[in-house]
């Protein structure tokens, strides 16, 4: 059995894929709170980054940390939209597949608030 959707192939299928990427993230954008204010943490955040006098690696770190925590919301929010597909009825698997991904976006901003400390605290 083969998927239907699967059909491009080339540069067809990079531009489906483009369009399909750019539609999730309007919908992330305009459906999900938490993803919306990471965004303008970004839009803060990654000009900073850009601006501020550290090494290359350095800026590297700081953007990626702020990249990271927005792909992370993506997966955490898809995970919630599968899970709420299936059934919005509660249910202890569901709860513990909810509860993982929200840990996950929580240690990424463990993660970005670490990095941007010491990269501020080795530079300032």
């Amino acid at each position: 059995m083969t998927n239907p959707y699967k059909g491009a192939t080339g540069l067809r299928r990079i531009w489906n894929a483009c369009g399909y990427s750019i539609e999730g993230l309007i919908t992330a954008y305009r459906g999900e709170a938490a993803f919306r204010q990471l965004v303008w943490m970004a839009v803060v955040l990654i000009p900073v980054a850009i601006i501020l006098p550290v090494t290359p690696l350095s800026r590297a770190l700081l953007i990626g940390s702020v990249l990271l925590s927005l792909i992370i919301e993506l997966l955490n929010s898809a995970i919630e939209a599968a899970i709420d597909r299936i059934s919005m009825e509660t249910h202890p698997l569901s709860k513990a597949s909810k509860d993982m991904s929200s840990a996950a976006q929580m240690l990424g901003l463990v993660l970005l608030a670490t990095v941007w400390g010491l990269v501020l605290l080795d530079n300032f």
